[in-house]
Formats: structure tokens, sequence, C-alpha cells
């Protein structure tokens, strides 16, 4: 799990640290929360083992093996996805997208940069509160994501990434 220091930090940073970790703990059943930059790289995730109730209630699963990149990728794909589908039926900007599955959700929120946040919830979390906490976040970080604070947020994820595998 990738789960970076804020220390250092803009104050900018810290407050998405705190929105996506408030995000995590205030919705039971999320097993991982993740946000992309529009080109696809990971710039924050959460660690869902702070969740005391998604982990009782999953125990034996993780998110995407493991791995809050497997989870970027996988929003990314299909944030892309949704983006050219909406094109093709000229349905305007997309705001959401959920993949409801038999062993749980995964839901994609559009942030006004073009950067996305994605949450795997676990098959008995309430879809609506999910998307109700999702637009929260979103509406809270969509005004600071700047180029300069996803610079930032790349950087803190790099280092975090080279320090675990030391």
């Amino acid at each position: 799990m990738i789960a970076p220091s804020t220390f250092g930090l803009s104050s900018e940073a810290r407050n998405l640290h705190w929105l996506l970790t408030n995000l995590v703990e205030e919705v039971p059943g999320l097993l991982s929360v993740a946000v992309v930059s529009s080109d696809g790289l990971l710039l924050l995730s959460s660690d869902p083992g702070r969740n005391a109730e998604a982990r009782r209630t999953t125990e034996r699963r993780t998110s995407p093996k493991g791995s809050a990149a497997d989870l970027a990728t996988i929003v990314s794909g299909i944030g892309s996805l949704a983006i050219g589908a909406a094109k093709l039926m000229d349905g305007g900007g997309v705001k959401q997208t959920m993949v409801a599955m038999d062993d749980g959700g995964l839901f994609v929120m559009s942030i006004s940069d073009g950067s996305l946040l994605g949450v795997h919830g676990a098959p008995d979390c309430d879809m609506s509160v999910v998307a109700y906490h999702m637009a929260l976040f979103v509406g809270r970080a969509g005004h600071v994501m700047t180029p300069e604070l996803r610079s930032e947020l790349r950087q803190s994820i790099e280092a975090t990434t080279m320090e675990a595998a030391k």
C-alpha cells in the first residue's frame, strides 16, 4: 500500500491527503481509493487497512492484486473508455462511472482538472453513500488540483515507492 508521509508537503497536498483519509474512514466498505491524473499516473492513494469495517467484511480480499498502482491503471482505463464512449454517443462530459460486480463495485468520478477519483468497494457497501462522499471529495479537491500540486503529489508517490523498495 502506498501511504506517503505528509511531512514537507504543501498545505494543499496535506489537505488532499486528509480528504482522502477522511473518505476512507467515513464510508464503510471501501477497500481502496486512488486519485489518478489525466495521463494515468497515480497521484494519491489511501491505505484501506485503516478502515476496520472494510477489513472485517472482506478479510479474504485486498484491492486489485493489493496494489494502488493496479487500481490507478484500472481507474485510468475505465475513465478513458467512458470518455471515448461519451464522445461517440454525443453524451457530453462523463461525471461518474460505476461497475457493479458480484463481489464489489468500482466507482470512478471525474475531478475538474481531468483527474479521476476511483473507489473499489466491498459488495455490501452502500452505493449511494459512496457516490455522495466521492462527490464531496471531488467538490473540495477539484479547485486545488493545479499542475504544481499534481507534480508535488507524483513526486511524493515516487519517493514513497522508492523508499518502500529499499
